[in-house]
């Protein structure tokens, strides 16, 4: 989108029609596009109800208007809008007049809407959303050479709330296009997480309806996933649990069905499908099987060579608290997941703090198991320090196998698409860099910056650990649970690190792929300073 521009109509006050202590209307100045609210995180949620001409409701939309300063703003585009009506949540009494809020003088109304960078955290290499706030991967799929990334996506925001899915496309798994809101809200509820299948010339995409019960829905795209018209029999499947939702399809080959996994409360649900419309449960997996810390969610059942992946998501219950990604290894039949794993073992996928919601692109090419991550912890993702957007996607990675003992773990390791990226070989870390290490059996790597703030990186070939410590690594204030130490087990030795460094984040692999590790970092200035001691770095600057 263009910036907007400061017109003499865009910049006029606001007269609201008060009606009451917490209600007030607003009239629409017709012919513009946008309607751009000013945003006051601090402040509790205002309810604002779209009305037409005719006075019936268009949508709903919960946004935190400001009272006494601006934050920011969002846009909501008009497409024959009339009235505002809104509604302020809260206790009031701390706030003053209704008609004195600040947003009255700040709404505008606009044919343009600003989206240049204001943030100087926002990742160069890795998914961001253009504004507002992004959680969960989405509906990820690859198709005639373009990979789709569905996200949740907050437009009049840069907090959680209203879920819609928000759309971007690469022809390289690393530059991503911005496109059109896929799938907004609509009475059956929010749109909560879900994916997407190729299914002849048409993408098809399952999600869930988020209103006053969890259920789930499907919709379908015949322009490639570009646009998407919701199934008229709406909801396609039903159930009285409180947390229902996040629906993984693909097709088994074995028994020429569909198959769809449900995240429902502490287990995952498998239900199969003839025609992608009408479907069975078959069985549940879950019970004493891993961590139960929290509410499983975001499920994934992948095929690695020739044994079966479970991805489950869970939060809270992280290895090092908030949310995580554990996974179990085993068979599945096209109706019963079996895990070969003892029930109380746990398995992570990434170490860090900053690694959720895990799944994978549908339709990979070359048979690859290619996943994204949400990069941040529901511990504090609202709180992290930006402002026009919250939250990126980590750097794309290619999943495999590995043996240690007796059992069999899931490998990670940086997708190819990553080695494009690579330019010059610099002397000193950047702002956005790849940094190889070739580590002896002890090491330990600083990275630092002139402000004194810092990130400590531990090796031990002895104890087969690897540590990442953010305690000092710049701004941890705004969340208790931001600066901590984070360690991994490395199922044998580590020969070479590859650290990708972009701003406000630092992902750690081993080469061999057998231990990764997300951990977000805010430092007031880019480390800019390494010292390795047991080991030999070579840092790659990143083209973009």
């Amino acid at each position: 989108m263009a910036a907007f521009l400061m017109t003499a109509s865009a910049m006029a006050q606001v007269t609201p029609r008060v009606l009451g202590d917490k209600h007030a209307m607003v009239k629409v100045e017709q012919g513009k596009k946008y309607v751009l609210l000013p945003v006051q995180e601090t402040e509790e949620i205002a309810a604002i109800a779209v009305l037409d001409n005719r006075n019936d409701m268009m949508q709903r939309l919960n946004v935190k208007l400001a009272i006494d300063r601006v934050d920011y703003y969002v846009p909501y585009e008009l497409k024959g809008a009339s009235l505002l009506d809104i509604e302020f949540h809260g206790d009031r009494r701390q706030k003053g007049a209704v008609g004195e809020f600040v947003c009255w003088k700040d709404i505008k109304f606009s044919d343009t809407f600003d989206t240049t960078n204001r943030e100087h955290f926002r990742p160069i290499y890795h998914h961001t959303p253009v504004y507002g706030w992004m959680n969960d991967p989405n509906g990820m799929f690859y198709k005639d050479g373009v990979w789709h990334l569905y996200y949740q996506w907050n437009p009049y925001g840069s907090q959680w709330e209203n879920m819609h899915w928000g759309h971007s496309t690469s022809r390289d798994l690393i530059h991503w296009e911005a496109q059109p809101m896929a799938l907004e809200p609509d009475w059956l509820g929010s749109i909560f997480s879900g994916s997407c299948v190729t299914n002849g010339n048409e993408v098809v995409a399952f999600y869930t309806s988020a209103g006053h019960h969890q259920t789930q829905s499907m919709a379908v795209s015949k322009d490639g996933g570009r646009t998407f018209v919701k199934y008229e029999n709406n909801p396609i499947i039903t159930s009285s649990a409180p947390d229902f939702r996040d629906p993984k399809v693909f097709y088994h080959e074995g028994t020429s069905r569909w198959i769809m996994m449900l995240a429902v409360g502490q287990e995952m649900q498998i239900w199969s499908s003839a025609n992608l419309k009408d479907w069975r449960k078959e069985s549940s997996f879950g019970s004493e099987y891993g961590n139960h810390g929290g509410v499983w969610e975001c499920p994934d059942m992948l095929k690695i060579g020739n044994k079966w992946v479970l991805i489950c998501n869970i939060n809270p219950g992280g290895p090092f608290g908030g949310s995580a990604t554990q996974y179990f290894v085993g068979d599945f039949d096209g109706k019963k997941f079996t895990c070969e794993s003892m029930p109380k073992v746990t398995k992570w996928l990434d170490y860090g703090k900053d690694h959720y919601a895990t799944v994978s692109f549908y339709n990979a090419p070359e048979n690859r198991c290619v996943v994204l991550a949400w990069m941040s912890n529901w511990q504090y993702a609202n709180q992290v320090p930006t402002k026009q957007y919250r939250s990126g996607n980590s750097i794309p990675r290619d999943l495999g196998l590995f043996k240690c003992g007796e059992e069999t773990y899931v490998s990670v390791v940086p997708s190819k698409e990553m080695l494009a990226l690579r330019g010059a070989k610099v002397k000193k870390p950047t702002e956005a860099c790849e940094i190889v290490i070739d580590v002896k059996s002890q090491a330990e790597i600083v990275l630092s910056n002139l402000k004194g703030e810092q990130v400590v990186l531990t090796y031990d070939g002895q104890k087969q650990t690897f540590c990442m410590d953010r305690t000092k690594s710049g701004d941890v204030g705004f969340s208790d649970a931001f600066p901590c130490v984070t360690e991994a087990p490395t199922y044998g030795q580590i020969k070479q690190l590859r650290l990708f460094i972009d701003r406000c984040s630092i992902e750690a692999f081993d080469a061999e792929g057998k231990m990764a590790m997300t951990n977000l970092v805010f430092p007031s200035e880019p480390y800019n300073n390494i010292k390795v001691k047991g080991g030999k770095a070579t840092i790659y600057e990143i083209k973009n």
